[in-house]
């Protein structure tokens, strides 16, 4: 079913998140990385997962995922399951051409975001629900996503989510851990005070290993929980399993829909589905 559908239906909504290629690769590196995203998307959406595209993560210019998912995914791939990402880091004409591109193209879900305003280019506007609110006006049969980040103050981010400007369908957040629940908690029990009822994907991170170069490298990015995700490998936690954990215990908290980032990319479905085995099994 659609991303549309399973909101309406109140169903439990699990998504992968990736990256494509970095713009800077060159032709053969860049074919390469295509190809091994082509089969990510397919194999996942095959397997009925929604998969998020990201646009320009983490400030690196990212390939236009659009034009080549549109030339390349096939027709037996399903757009419905596949939502791209798009900041407000591009001129205000490609953004709304790529609004335009991506319904046209049987996309039927956008996450629009404001981007990191330390990093890259400029915004074309401030906020990103200024730009959600252009792109409604041109494409309003489009699903919409906004963003929410719990660590920030929980009152505050909900009544972005709330506001009357706020044109959003469903949001994303930041990525959490069930190393601290705290926040998530927080965010949870604001939204029902408010009597938010915008379905919300929550982050979660799949750490590959405690490497300490690796997580301080991430830490620049997202808040990242080192100590205690050192020695939850340390004491023989494979990754699967602590991604599993912070899912379970988001779960415990009330939340119901999540996204995973950061799987790899040749074995994405393969590694989520391993996680998601382990999400009902207490270890």
């Amino acid at each position: 079913m659609s991303l549309r559908e399973a909101f309406a239906r109140d169903c439990s909504v699990i998504a992968a998140e990736l990256r494509p290629p970095r713009a800077e690769l060159d032709a053969a590196a860049g074919m390469d990385a295509w190809i091994d995203t082509y089969h990510a998307v397919r194999r996942l959406a095959r397997d009925e997962t929604y998969v998020f595209l990201t646009d320009s993560a983490v400030g690196q210019r990212e390939e236009d995922s659009l034009r080549h998912l549109g030339a390349n995914l096939g027709a037996q791939t399903p757009r419905d399951r596949v939502v791209p990402f798009l900041t407000t880091k591009h001129t205000l004409a490609h953004c709304l051409g790529y609004a335009d591109r991506a319904r046209e193209l049987g996309f039927e879900a956008l996450v629009v975001l404001g981007g990191d305003r330390h990093v890259g280019p400029p915004r074309c506007v401030a906020h990103g629900w200024e730009l959600r609110a252009l792109i409604r006006k041109r494409q309003p049969d489009l699903l919409l996503g906004g963003w929410a980040n719990p660590a920030q103050h929980a009152e505050t981010q909900v009544g972005y989510l709330l506001a009357p400007n706020a044109t959003a369908d469903f949001f994303l957040t930041q990525i959490v851990s069930h190393h601290t629940p705290g926040p998530v908690a927080r965010f949870l029990e604001e939204a029902r005070r408010q009597k938010l009822t915008l379905p919300g994907l929550f982050g979660v991170f799949y750490y590959r290993s405690a490497n300490p170069r690796t997580l301080a490298a991430l830490g620049q990015f997202l808040e990242v929980p080192a100590e205690a995700l050192t020695r939850e490998f340390e004491s023989g936690a494979s990754a699967e399993e602590v991604c599993a954990r912070t899912i379970r215990a988001l779960g415990d908290l009330g939340a119901r829909h999540f996204y995973v980032s950061n799987l790899p990319l040749g074995r994405a479905a393969q590694t989520l589905s391993a996680i998601m085995d382990r999400v009902t099994v207490r270890t």
